[in-house]
């Protein structure tokens, strides 16, 4: 498949020189590149696993000191207020 891509002038000579290095085409090396970003960052449409890899880098929704201090403060409120 024929594409066009812009890229900025010092990484196509930095692509240029590594072609001509390991004596691949422009093409073959920027194939190998996309090839090695995505085994790196698979895609999922797979709804819980997003979620999960979410929750493993960022956290519980709500486990923040903040929030947790926000809730025991309105369970007190409710308290008082006889809610609860």
């Amino acid at each position: 498949m024929k594409t066009a891509i812009s890229l900025p002038d010092d990484v196509f000579r930095e692509i240029d020189a590594c072609a001509k290095r390991f004596k691949l085409s422009r093409s073959g090396v920027l194939a190998a590149a996309a090839r090695e970003f995505l085994a790196r960052h698979p895609a999922s449409n797979d709804a819980t696993e997003a979620w999960s890899r979410a929750i493993a880098a960022a956290g519980q929704p709500g486990s923040d000191p903040g929030a947790a201090a926000f809730r025991r403060r309105t369970k007190a409120v409710v308290r008082r207020a006889g809610k609860w």
